[in-house]
C-alpha cells in the first residue's frame, strides 16, 4: 500500500506567498498597457486619423456614421457613440482651472466665439482617446471593468505626460495647438476634446 501508483505525480500545494506572486503576475495593469503603446501607437494613431476641427464637424453634421468611419474607429462597439480624431489651433478665450475637470474654451476661426472645449484635467472625463483608435478591441479584454480601466488609463497618461505641466494662470489670450478626440456631442453642445498632444503658444 505504501508503494506509489505508477504514473502518479505529486503536486505541491502553493504557499500563500506563491499564490500572491502568481496573482500579481497575471493581474491586469491598465497603466502599463497604455504606457507600452502610448508613444509608438497611440499618439501617431490619433494623429493619423485626425483632420481639422471644421472639416470633422462638417462631416459629423452631414453623416455621423460616415464621419466616424473616416475620423474614428469603424470597429467600435455598436452600442458606443462615435468618437472622432481631430486637430485644431486657436486662441484660448476662457479657462476653467478651478475645477479638477478643467477645460479651455478655444476660438479656432478668430470670431471671438468658442468652437471647442479642451480638457486639461487633472480629472479627465470619458474614454475618447481609447475609443478613437481602430487597433484596440474590446474582445481582447476579460470584461467590461478591464476595458473601462484601460480607457481611464489613457486620460491618466495624458495628464502625467503633458497636462499636469500646463500652467493654470494667464492662459486666456494664448494660442494652443491640440490633437485629440471627442465623442459625438449632444445636439447644440460643443465638442469636448481629450488631447493626445497639446502645445501652448504665446
Amino acid at each position: 500500500m505504501a508503494a506509489a501508483l505508477p504514473g502518479c505525480k505529486i503536486i505541491k500545494t502553493p504557499t500563500p506567498e506563491e499564490k500572491a506572486a502568481a496573482a500579481a503576475r497575471s493581474a491586469f495593469d491598465p497603466a502599463a498597457k497604455v504606457e507600452a503603446i502610448w508613444q509608438s501607437k497611440v499618439v501617431p494613431g490619433v494623429e493619423k486619423r485626425a483632420s481639422d476641427l471644421k472639416t470633422v464637424l462638417q462631416a459629423v453634421a452631414t453623416n455621423p456614421d460616415d464621419a466616424g468611419a473616416k475620423y474614428g474607429n469603424p470597429r467600435k462597439q455598436s452600442s458606443s457613440p462615435w468618437t472622432y480624431a481631430v486637430k485644431l489651433s486657436g486662441k484660448i478665450v476662457a479657462a476653467d482651472t478651478a475645477s479638477r475637470a478643467g477645460t479651455l474654451d478655444v476660438d479656432v476661426d478668430g470670431d471671438g466665439k468658442v468652437d471647442a472645449k479642451v480638457q486639461i484635467g487633472p480629472a479627465v472625463r470619458g474614454t475618447a482617446l481609447r475609443d478613437a483608435l481602430d487597433f484596440l478591441d474590446f474582445n481582447e479584454f476579460r470584461n467590461q471593468i478591464e476595458w473601462a480601466q484601460f480607457g481611464k488609463a489613457f486620460n491618466e497618461k495624458a495628464n502625467s505626460s503633458f497636462l499636469a505641466a500646463l500652467p493654470r494662470d494667464g492662459l486666456i489670450g494664448k494660442t494652443i495647438t491640440v490633437t485629440g478626440a471627442f465623442p459625438l456631442p449632444p445636439s447644440g453642445q460643443l465638442p469636448l476634446i481629450t488631447p493626445s498632444a497639446l502645445t501652448l503658444g504665446q
